[in-house]
């Protein structure tokens, strides 16, 4: 079977609103095999909102709708699949019935346009809703379905949950779930994952695999329909071995894990102490390892624009090499390291050039080192910026030389 999503709102077109119903049951619906192929968001207009339904009656044996079927004259959701699906509109009796008797244990007394709310097309199967006022309803299509749920996201989820799963299962017999595994790399970005696994990722059907990047890390998914986990992992177990094969040590983590928990863990088993010392990412890598290690994180210093800190080499006696910038980092691991008696000192030094508008990818260098008593590692990165993803990319390169220097050393 495969579905669609519509949202309806025009505060979710106006920006209002976050649609984050429709990413909610998207994730239900793969835990129960079924596919989905559009998500579309449409706002509070008839013909708008009659063209997208239609069209994704079309092409979808299930549709979800949320929103559109409270009481006030711009729900029209109940209305336009009524026209969609040319049928009449007609109260119901027993859901007026609840929805006055909600209202008036609440001490309240129910408008007239809360009746709206008891109004369904003809033949619908209608679900009440313990959470709200507003019922939700099925309309059935010959082999196809149009379900209307409430907008507000904890009534949304309880019916989807209680209701509507389970008359999914049944009308459509329903054997199958969708279970994935993500295996989650740094040091390699999108275009370098593709290359290695893309003849994998071509040929791939079930299981599917699929490629998504974020600032600093690329994660693979592997997505397996059957009739249940373990069946799936059968699916995915092989191809996971070997674009595990392939991908070698860029690979940290699975699924939920973290880079900051991967070097929390390495940090623990080897009984090491480190701090940080940063100067364009605002505090983001100290904030990592704090969350990766707070026990183990003595220090974090954050050097500020036009800030000198000269004189703590001097007062620390460390040797300040000022000659290139991987050297300004290592100097400066090596300060932080003495100044907090850690066993481990980290460094980022970031030159920024070009314009500070940039959000993403800013033209300038990124320098790194580790250093510790018995030796050191540098690291350089073509980008530096001040945008919350360049800050989270060096965060997540901090965190990767230290995954491998603990590893290696």
């Amino acid at each position: 079977m495969n579905a669609e999503i519509v949202a309806i709102g025009s505060e979710l077109l106006l920006g209002q609103i976050v649609d984050s119903n429709s990413a909610w049951i998207s994730q239900r619906l793969a835990e129960n095999g079924i596919n989905l192929f559009f998500k579309t968001i449409v706002g509070d207009n008839p013909k708008r909102m009659e063209m997208i339904l239609k069209n994704a009656l079309k092409r979808a044996d299930i549709v979800i709708t949320s929103g559109g079927i409270g009481p006030t004259k711009d729900d029209l959701t109940r209305d336009i699949v009524a026209k969609v699906t040319k049928r009449k509109l007609y109260s119901d009796k027993e859901s007026l019935k609840d929805i006055e008797e909600r209202f008036r244990k609440r001490g309240f007394i129910p408008t007239k346009n809360n009746d709206r709310q008891a109004m369904f097309p003809e033949g619908s199967i209608i679900i009440k809703n313990p959470n709200g006022t507003a019922p939700s309803f099925i309309v059935e299509e010959g082999s196809k379905c149009i379900i209307c749920l409430p907008g507000v996201p904890f009534e949304m989820k309880w019916l989807v949950e209680n209701e509507v799963i389970p008359y999914l299962i049944k009308k459509y017999e329903l054997n199958e779930i969708i279970h994935y595994k993500v295996l989650k790399t740094i040091d390699l970005g999108e275009s370098n994952v593709d290359h290695l696994i893309g003849d994998i990722i071509e040929k791939s059907t079930n299981p599917t695999v699929g490629v998504l990047a974020h600032p600093g890390q690329v994660d693979v998914r592997i997505a397996a329909k059957a009739k249940n986990k373990k069946e799936a992992d059968l699916l995915i177990n092989p191809v996971k071995k070997e674009i595990n094969d392939l991908l070698g040590d860029a690979v940290f983590g699975e699924d939920e894990e973290t880079l900051e928990k991967n070097i929390g863990g390495l940090l623990s088993s080897s009984n090491n102490t480190i701090s940080t010392i940063e100067n364009i990412s605002g505090g983001a890598i100290s904030d990592a390892f704090q969350n990766a290690a707070s026990n183990l994180y003595n220090q974090g210093i954050t050097i500020g624009a036009g800030s000198n800190i000269k004189n703590l080499f001097d007062k620390y006696e460390v040797e300040f090499d000022e000659s290139d910038p991987i050297k300004i980092a290592l100097s400066q691991a090596y300060l932080i390291k003495k100044i907090s008696s850690s066993d481990l000192g980290l460094s980022y030094f970031g030159v920024i050039s070009g314009d500070l508008k940039v959000e993403n990818l800013g033209k300038g260098e990124s320098y790194f080192a580790i250093v510790s008593d018995s030796g050191y590692d540098t690291k350089h990165i073509r980008s530096a910026g001040i945008g919350t993803p360049d800050k989270r990319r060096a965060t997540m390169n901090a965190l990767s030389l230290t995954r491998k220097f603990l590893i290696t050393k």
